[in-house]
C-alpha cells in the first residue's frame, strides 16, 4: 500500500509539524514570559505599582464583619449541607470514595494531602499541615490564593457564614 519512501515522508511530516510546534511553544513562554516563576527573580517582572492610600492614612478603619471563630461557634450544619452542593459534583462524603477531587470525609482535622488513594497536586501540602476549621476557612475563601498552583478550580465561598456552615456540615459527618 505505502512505499517506504512514502512512508518516511509521512513520518518526517509528522516529526516537523511536533518540532515546529515545540518551538512556537518555547518562542512564546521566552517572550510572554512574566518573570513569576518562582525562580526569585522579581526584577524581570512586568507591570506597575500603584501607590493607594491606606485605611489608617484617612482616619477611618475598615469594617471587616463578624470573626470566623465567632461565626463558626454558631454555624448551622444543616445550612451547611446545602451549601456543599456544588462541591458535590468533584467530592464525595463516603470515606475512602475519591472523586475528581478527594473524599471530604473527615475532612476537618485531616493531615492536608492525606486522603487514602488520591493524588494531590503537591500545592497544599506546602501551605498547611492539618485542615483545622481555620485552614479551611481560608482555602474556601479563595483557594487559588490560599494554595497558589492548587489544581482545584473553584472560585471560593464569599460569605463567612456560609463557609462556616459548610465546615461544620463537614465536620459532622464524623461523629
Amino acid at each position: 500500500m505505502f512505499d517506504t519512501m512514502t512512508m518516511t515522508k509521512l513520518v518526517g511530516g509528522f516529526c516537523g509539524a511536533f518540532l515546529i510546534y515545540l518551538l512556537g511553544g518555547w518562542a512564546a513562554e521566552t517572550i510572554y514570559h512574566s518573570g513569576h516563576g518562582g525562580h526569585g527573580d522579581d526584577h524581570h517582572a512586568q507591570g506597575y505599582v500603584i501607590e493607594v492610600a491606606s485605611a489608617e492614612a484617612d482616619g477611618a478603619a475598615v469594617e471587616e464583619g463578624p470573626a470566623f471563630a465567632e461565626v463558626y461557634a454558631s454555624a448551622d450544619a444543616a445550612a451547611g449541607e446545602g451549601e456543599f452542593r456544588p462541591c458535590a459534583s468533584c467530592h464525595a462524603l463516603a470515606e475512602g470514595e475519591n472523586g475528581l477531587g478527594p473524599s471530604l470525609y473527615g475532612v476537618v482535622g485531616r493531615d492536608v494531602g492525606a486522603a487514602d488513594g488520591f493524588g494531590y497536586s503537591g500545592k497544599l501540602v506546602a501551605v498547611a499541615d492539618v485542615w483545622t476549621a481555620e485552614n479551611l476557612n481560608a482555602f474556601l475563601e479563595n483557594p487559588k490564593g490560599y494554595a497558589p498552583g492548587t489544581a482545584m478550580n473553584f472560585r471560593g465561598i464569599r460569605k463567612v457564614e456560609d463557609r462556616a456552615n459548610l465546615i461544620a456540615y463537614l465536620d459532622s459527618l464524623d461523629d
